[in-house]
């Protein structure tokens, strides 16, 4: 790995709009991020509610365990979600993710319709739901997402900087 490719994290407080659901689902978010671990994937992990807030898929990391360039957390949870639902359309949905997505991981959530986005730590380098960018809340998007950061950011961030330190 190398350095250029280590996320600058930012721990920042909680949102107000956060739930003890969102703390819970984070705690499965946090479980797959672990896991990315074992294939030495960035341990970033995600998981998607249904609308009645059981969880229907959930992912981590797998660029490096796949050699899939969209092996994102994010991606790996929307398909699983959209595979266990019976469709692409995610509505009434929330999306769960111990780190920001990026620009192509926004842009996933904007095309399955994901109403509500919880994070953990905001990714200042390359993040695009509020620090680089807010793709998923621009007002020319055909739909607006609502943001909920800072759901365990510390631990989230945490994972994130003892992952990367060896590769200092």
């Amino acid at each position: 790995m190398r350095v250029a490719e280590q996320p600058h994290v930012v721990v920042g407080a909680p949102s107000p709009s956060a739930t003890a659901a969102d703390e819970a689902a984070m705690d499965l978010a946090l479980a797959e991020a672990r896991a990315a671990l074992a294939s030495d994937d960035v341990p970033v992990g995600a998981v998607v509610l249904g609308p009645d807030g059981a969880v229907v898929g959930r992912g981590r990391n797998t660029r490096e365990a796949d050699g899939d360039p969209t092996g994102h957390a994010e991606v790996v949870a929307l398909r699983a979600a959209a595979a266990a639902l019976g469709r692409w359309r995610l509505d009434g949905c929330t999306l769960v993710v111990t780190l920001e997505p990026c620009l192509m991981c926004a842009g996933a959530v904007l095309q399955a319709r994901v109403p509500r986005l919880v994070l953990g730590a905001w990714d200042e380098k390359a993040g695009a739901c509020g620090s680089q960018w807010d793709v998923v809340r621009d007002r020319r998007a055909l739909h607006r997402v609502e943001v909920v950061p800072g759901v365990r950011a510390e631990e989230s961030a945490a994972l994130l900087r003892d992952f990367f330190h060896p590769h200092r």
